[in-house]
């Protein structure tokens, strides 16, 4: 599908089962695995978990990451592209930057939400044998329940989570998954509708949160992160919920004032903003 061969492929469980055996299997170092401050929540659960030592690294002032920050001794690097919570890109040549200035340990990127309008770092797998690349159909190919994830890198590195895998889970995919998830490769058309539908549903409920006072920060997710300057996030959020409209809220303090907002139907969009123009 993307010029990859067989041997450069792995399956499983979702892309957590994914993740999971990676960090499992290829972060387990005596130096520390680097992520961002704010990242997914659950690295550092399985951190916690394997027993991996870990060093989150700040963003910068505009929640982005930034490449020079990673040149330092470590037993791995993991991030999403896009970031998430934010829905910030890191460009492909940032990447390359990243992964030429790390070539003794893995960088994994989390391409969760890379198809709502990012660049999939798959087309450096061949060029760099320290990159391992995570996707999932959870959400683009929106089969969240069917439950299987990917990773494309060297034939080594796939080969080591194949060994994980079969100690604890020979069998992670049953045959229903497999002929959804090949069916959903195939039809190419639905996809790129689909994923357009939510590109252009975004730049509505951008504009439509702007012309509310809200900032929002550049999404290439199915969500956007937005703050008002006057207006306090719980507050907001806990608002939200009273008229059924159901928006993520982050207690961590860099960014207790944003929310997250999931992409929805153009008639959900109108009832977000609807909701937030009585608060």
């Amino acid at each position: 599908y993307y010029g990859v061969q067989t041997s450069q492929v792995f399956v499983g469980n979702g892309s957590d089962e994914v993740l999971a055996h990676a960090f499992h299997g290829l972060f387990q170092h005596g130096q520390p695995l680097l992520f961002p401050d704010i990242s997914y929540s659950f690295y550092p659960v399985y951190c916690g978990l394997y027993g991996i030592d870990s060093v989150q690294v700040p963003l910068d002032e505009q929640f982005q990451i930034r490449v020079e920050d990673y040149v330092r001794p470590n037993g791995g690097i993991i991030f999403p592209n896009p970031n998430a919570p934010t829905g910030s890109p890191l460009a492909l040549d940032a990447i390359e930057r990243l992964l030429k200035a790390n070539p003794d340990t893995v960088v994994l990127v989390d391409e969760a939400y890379i198809d709502f309008g990012g660049e999939t770092a798959i087309s450096l797998v061949d060029k760099y044998p320290n990159l391992l690349v995570s996707q999932t159909l959870s959400k683009s190919r929106s089969l969240a329940g069917l439950r299987v994830g990917i990773a494309v890198g060297h034939p080594d590195l796939i080969e080591a989570l194949e060994r994980i895998k079969n100690s604890f889970n020979s069998y992670p995919l049953d045959r229903m998954a497999i002929a959804g998830a090949t069916a959903a490769f195939e039809d190419k058309a639905y996809f790129q509708q689909t994923c357009q539908q939510v590109i252009d549903n975004r730049e509505v409920v951008v504009a439509g949160l702007e012309k509310l006072g809200f900032t929002v920060l550049p999404s290439v997710a199915n969500f956007v992160f937005a703050r008002h300057p006057d207006k306090d996030a719980a507050t907001l959020a806990a608002g939200l919920r009273e008229q059924g409209v159901i928006v993520r809220h982050f207690k961590q303090q860099r960014i207790a004032q944003f929310l997250r907002i999931t992409i929805g139907t153009p008639e959900q969009n109108q009832a977000l903003l609807d909701a937030l123009q009585g608060l």
